[in-house]
């Protein structure tokens, strides 16, 4: 299977950027704007100085750049500490296993951003369009 699937792992390695960066948006997007079955805009301007809106901001900021593959390395490395943070904060008080404490989105989006903050942007990015100019 790796023969043939290999030959696509630029462009599977892409799309899940791209997809994992946007869901990381909406997820930001939820705390901040209150989309997506979040606030519903109810004093979301309040919380923007908590550590919710911090939060929040963080994850449409960083999910956007990774999403557009712009200083990727940067928005994944501060995306992977922000979600161990999450889960250390949030979810391990309440236990120490992810699946009873209902952490796996948080220990998933830390892995999969450190993976891409070690990787780059790859294909489909700006930092890649920037990187392949200056080659010329």
């Amino acid at each position: 299977m790796e023969k043939f699937a290999g030959k696509f792992s630029s462009y599977a390695y892409a799309l899940m950027r791209v997809v994992v960066g946007l869901l990381f948006a909406c997820h930001g997007a939820q705390k901040v704007f209150g989309w997506f079955g979040g606030l519903d805009g109810k004093g979301t301007a309040a919380l923007l100085s908590s550590l919710f809106g911090i939060a929040g901001t963080i994850e449409l900021i960083a999910g956007l750049l990774i999403a557009i593959g712009l200083l990727t390395g940067y928005a994944a490395f501060i995306a992977s500490g922000e979600m161990a943070a999450a889960y250390f904060m949030g979810h391990f008080p309440n236990g120490f296993w992810p699946i009873e404490n209902e952490g796996e989105r948080a220990v998933l989006f830390c892995f999969v951003f450190l993976y891409v903050a070690t990787q780059g942007a790859g294909i489909w990015s700006i930092d890649g369009a920037r990187q392949r100019s200056s080659r010329i």
